[in-house]
């Protein structure tokens, strides 16, 4: 591609920032990493909805995750394409990974995450902290930004609903 089409589309900048979450979850720690480690429990609050959705976990420090579906939020569907490294693993308290994420063959996010499991109040305090390059950007990248951040809000409510109904 020429220079001004990847300049118009947002390719040639990169938006850095930072995304941190705490809740308190009322399961012990260890099932909160059993959340996180097992596939079946996994699948249950983290997926990529839509058609032809893939998902595999090898829950070891060198291993990773991928996940992949044919989404249509809008109508028209898109290859969501979701990769991991797992760097860290301290059980039940520390993950450490980095993960990309494609949409169309198109890499819209780096990342490196750190979660934190801690017992608190007969439950479990869980902090996370995400690292964000964002690499293909919608004008200025404050609707990816958003995006990124609600996506974390909502998937730490279905990671709650699981919990709850495990």
């Amino acid at each position: 591609m020429a220079p001004d089409v990847l300049a118009d589309n947002g390719f040639d900048q990169v938006l850095h920032g930072t995304a941190t979450h705490s809740r308190l979850l009322a399961a012990p720690s260890a099932r909160v990493w059993s959340a996180f480690a097992e596939l079946p429990l996994r699948d249950r609050w983290f997926r990529i909805p839509g058609e032809d959705a893939v998902h595999e976990l090898d829950f070891r420090v060198g291993g990773g995750e991928s996940a992949r579906a044919l989404f249509a939020p809008s109508g028209t569907p898109e290859l969501v394409q979701w990769r991991s490294h797992f760097f860290d693993l301290v059980e039940p308290s520390r993950l450490v990974f980095g993960y990309e994420l494609q949409v169309d063959g198109v890499r819209r996010t780096v990342s490196l995450v750190t979660v934190e499991l801690a017992p608190e109040a007969g439950g479990t305090r869980l902090d996370y902290t995400e690292q964000y390059a964002l690499t293909a950007l919608t004008g200025d990248g404050s609707q990816d930004e958003a995006h990124l951040k609600g996506s974390l809000l909502f998937l730490f409510n279905r990671l709650e609903a699981a919990l709850a109904a495990s």
